[in-house]
């Protein structure tokens, strides 16, 4: 990683997953933790060669390195589909952290950002 604003995901040390993820991000109500699930559709590091040495997902930017365990394959037809990651958080800071990378992590794959209209709608509810 040369440049210090991109952002990137691995599953291997030092090389870059070019397939960029469908991110769901979900919080409690307080806001405090909450979970961001990443699916990779047909990823690089499906490939059978490097399949076994995935340890977990790495998230890098100039902040530093994110890291979640919570790394699943799913498969179809007995062959590999897709990695699914889990990154929890538990703080306030820690999310904070997490949406910091994410856009960088967005701006770095030339995607936009959006925050899901159901969470304004929950608000609206809760606010009478």
């Amino acid at each position: 990683m040369a440049d210090g604003s991109k952002a990137v995901i691995q599953f291997l040390n030092g090389v870059d997953e070019p397939v960029v993820p469908d991110i769901r991000v979900t919080r409690s109500r307080d806001g405090r933790t909450g979970q961001a699930i990443f699916v990779f559709e047909q990823p690089e590091a499906l490939a059978p060669e490097v399949m076994e040495a995935i340890t977990g997902m790495f998230m890098l930017d100039e902040e530093g390195t994110l890291v979640t365990r919570e790394v699943n394959g799913k498969f179809v037809n007995g062959k590999p589909s897709a990695l699914e990651a889990t990154y929890t958080w538990k703080s306030e800071q820690d999310f904070e952290r997490f949406m910091r990378f994410a856009q960088r992590y967005a701006d770095s794959s030339g995607l936009g950002y959006s925050q899901d209209s159901g969470e304004a709608a929950a608000n609206d509810d809760e606010n009478g």
